[in-house]
């Protein structure tokens, strides 16, 4: 297996590197909307699946519990992600978890009906050569199905657009620079249907879907935001690229303390999109 890493992935990734806290706590959140998405590719009980880049796990058993004849199989470069992903508590789901490298599979050619990976394609340095390998291992007429969010910027903060293009902007270089990246690198990522056009799958189609919350959240997604969110994707880390004056209104927005908290104000209004390509052998 390849240990080149530098030559194959784009954001960073290594088998050493870990962010289970923040994959788990979005799948949980938009577990609703990712569970219909996985219902509507019509998988058959017997099939075999892949998830490529499976993260912790979750959307490998909730794949799995599509395919209760079949088999699920996730795999992720992160052995950290291997290892939770193992600690679950599902019992009696057709699973097996392997670490590995999506771009360099150990498996045998033309295995599986279905290749679904989510938030993964966009970490390949090269994605189209990643998926014409990927899509070798498809059996013919097999499906690869890409899931990717945020193909148009979320809204967090619905009465202050600007605070939030900022924010966005701000986080955006952060990454860039944390990778030393250009921002054509990273501005691709929207063309998941040409990427599967160019990589020689057939029927290629594509459907989004609004992941939309609203006053008054649940404690669970007010979680999601507090965690996932404003301490797992934002935090100190746009402090830099942005005035004094918005991060400190940012600070109030996202503080739990504070009486400015942003998740708890009556008109709190957020929508984010996960659009699902996917194409045929």
């Amino acid at each position: 297996m390849s240990t080149n890493y530098q030559k194959t992935t784009l954001l960073g990734d290594t088998p050493q590197r870990t962010y289970t806290t923040k994959l788990d706590l979005f799948n949980r959140f938009a577990e609703p909307e990712l569970r219909l998405a996985i219902a509507g590719l019509g998988l058959r009980p017997n099939d075999i699946v892949l998830d490529a880049g499976c993260g912790a796990g979750l959307i490998t058993a909730w794949l799995a519990e599509q395919v209760p004849g079949g088999l699920a199989v996730g795999l992720d470069l992160a052995t950290a992600h291997i290892q939770h992903a193992a600690r679950r508590p599902e019992s009696g789901l057709p699973l097996t978890l392997a670490q590995g490298d999506m771009v360099d599979l150990p498996f045998e050619a033309a295995s599986f009906d279905l290749v679904w990976s989510s938030n993964a394609i966009n970490h390949l340095r090269h994605p189209v050569d990643g998926l014409k390998t990927i899509a070798r291992f498809l059996k013919p007429g097999g499906r690869l199905a890409l899931g990717q969010s945020a193909f148009l910027a979320d809204m967090v903060f619905a009465w202050d657009a600007r605070l939030e293009k900022e924010v966005t902007l701000a986080v955006r270089q952060y990454y860039r620079d944390k990778y030393n990246l250009d921002e054509r690198d990273t501005a691709h990522v929207r063309n998941l249907l040409g990427w599967l056009k160019q990589a020689g799958l057939n029927q290629v189609t594509a459907q989004t879907i609004i992941i939309e919350r609203t006053a008054p959240l649940s404690e669970a997604d007010i979680v999601y935001f507090v965690e996932g969110v404003f301490k797992g994707y934002w935090g100190h880390r746009v402090q830099p690229y942005l005035s004094a004056e918005d991060w400190a209104e940012l600070e109030q927005l996202c503080d739990p303390a504070s009486p400015h908290f942003a998740p708890r104000r009556p008109d709190f209004h957020h929508l984010q999109t996960f659009t699902l390509v996917t194409g045929v052998t």
